[in-house]
């Protein structure tokens, strides 16, 4: 079925696109969802939810279903690469996650909510921002604003390069991984560098206990235990020949389908370290950060957003496994019925997080017509 999509929520995108803004900073970005969202008579606007967060509220009767449809604020730190006219006009920050693509997409709703005569139920247009860094969701349920609004279903989409255009991605398990990063300091004892025997040198231990965290991968996606290691950054002392270093860090971050299996792996980490350092004398530390819950869909959002896609008539695949990113749309799947899904954006598309990477505009039409159709049969329930 062949969708449109109004002039004026590409020109939104666009706009968007110019004007990007990194994780806990998108105030001017909420500014321009604002402007666009008050000529189309919300009941009430909510600002500053979860930092720069928005919440939009149509409401139509005290009873019936409230459903949540939430979009990313926040861009990245990455240098825009294209050349088309709404290129960022910001040194260094750029859309490069369409998460500029879902909030036109999101804003694309307000103009039909607005003529739209629902019998009951309430629809709250999320804005979340600092999705990137994994920190927005959290604070927005700790938002006594967001909590009052009583939302029963949180409904969201991501777009997808190297899958067909406009083709809708159910995951029955999950949307996405259980993701946590970590850094790991070592603290010896400095040296010269003649003298070894006389200091700590914590080199041989981040050796041996990148060595040992490297056995703990699992790269096998259709299996339970699946589980990814990945070593982001390593420094060991400086360039200085004089000197045997007393401290070392490496970073990392680490991934499973599940809470319970990053626990367990989570262990076995803390438990290789703390060998490892007593073995070389060393002190250790260990600090946790931008941590991702898993994306978990329950049955009755899924199947509400398989129903709008074949009312739609949208192609639909259905994926075995979640994806390997993280998406801090985890978070609601903790407290709500809840739902994320693919949406096919291009197989000649750049990937997300690339530098040449642009939303495609002609997925807006397809994710409006979605959530439109999710909308109407969650409040006709």
């Amino acid at each position: 079925m062949k969708q449109t999509i109004a002039s004026d929520i590409i020109a939104l995108r666009h706009e968007l696109h110019s004007k990007p803004e990194v994780s806990n900073s998108e105030y001017q970005t909420a500014e321009i969802i604002k402007q666009y969202i008050q000529q189309h008579n919300p009941t009430e606007i909510i600002e500053g939810i979860g930092g720069a967060g928005l919440a939009a509220i149509y409401q139509y009767s005290d009873t019936g279903k409230t459903i949540v449809i939430r979009c990313e604020l926040d861009a990245l730190p990455i240098q825009e690469q294209n050349e088309m006219s709404y290129r960022s006009t910001n040194e260094g920050v750029s859309h490069k996650c369409g998460h500029d693509g879902h909030m036109a997409i999101v804003s694309s709703l307000a103009k039909w909510l607005d003529l739209a005569d629902f019998n009951a139920g309430k629809v709250i247009l999320l804005y979340q921002p600092a999705e990137e860094n994994g920190q927005g969701a959290e604070r927005v349920l700790q938002d006594i604003r967001y909590a009052g609004l009583q939302a029963d279903y949180v409904f969201a989409l991501h777009n997808l390069p190297k899958e067909p255009m406009h083709q809708i991605l159910l995951m029955n398990k999950g949307f996405s991984a259980e993701v946590q990063s970590l850094i790991v300091r070592l603290t010896g004892k400095e040296s010269h560098a003649a003298e070894p025997e006389n200091g700590i040198n914590p080199t041989l231990a981040v050796s041996q206990i990148t060595a040992q965290l490297a056995d703990l991968n699992v790269p096998h996606p259709e299996e339970d235990t699946f589980a990814v290691l990945t070593p982001v950054h390593i420094n060991v002392g400086q360039p200085s020949y004089g000197i045997s270093p007393g401290t070392g860090e490496i970073h990392y971050t680490i991934r499973t389908w599940n809470k319970g299996e990053m626990q367990l792996l989570k262990s076995k980490i803390l438990k290789s370290i703390a060998e490892i350092s007593e073995q070389y004398k060393l002190q250790h530390d260990v600090e946790w950060l931008e941590y991702f819950p898993a994306s978990i869909n329950d049955r009755d959002s899924n199947e509400l957003v398989r129903k709008a896609a074949i009312v739609n008539g949208f192609n639909i695949t259905e994926k075995d496994y979640p994806f390997k990113f993280g998406e801090d749309f985890g978070w609601y799947s903790d407290h709500y019925k809840t739902s994320i899904f693919g949406l096919g954006a291009g197989m000649n598309t750049p990937a997300l997080h690339n530098a040449d990477y642009d939303f495609p505009d002609e997925l807006i039409a397809t994710g409006s017509a979605m959530f439109k159709a999710i909308i109407r049969n969650a409040l006709d329930e």
